[in-house]
């Protein structure tokens, strides 16, 4: 995990949120694939810095690369 990222029981179910805020990492996820951009977002979250926008897509990317998965494929 980063320091962008919190997660706690007690906060959105658990759900991984950006530290210090309620927001979601899947909002930030969903918003980056609508408006495709930390630009955008920071408009639409003006209470985000944009090193929590971006440590939010490099705690994505970590979870994604550090992945086991069996192929279906076998």
């Amino acid at each position: 995990m980063n320091r962008y990222i919190q997660i706690n029981p007690r906060i959105c179910n658990g759900k991984p949120i950006i530290a210090g805020t309620r927001i979601p990492v899947s909002v930030i996820l969903d918003q980056m694939s609508v408006l495709g951009s930390v630009e955008k977002i920071l408009e639409l979250y003006p209470e985000l810095s944009r090193e929590q926008v971006v440590g939010t897509l490099q705690y994505c990317h970590s979870l994604i690369e550090h992945t086991e998965y069996e192929s279906l494929a076998a």
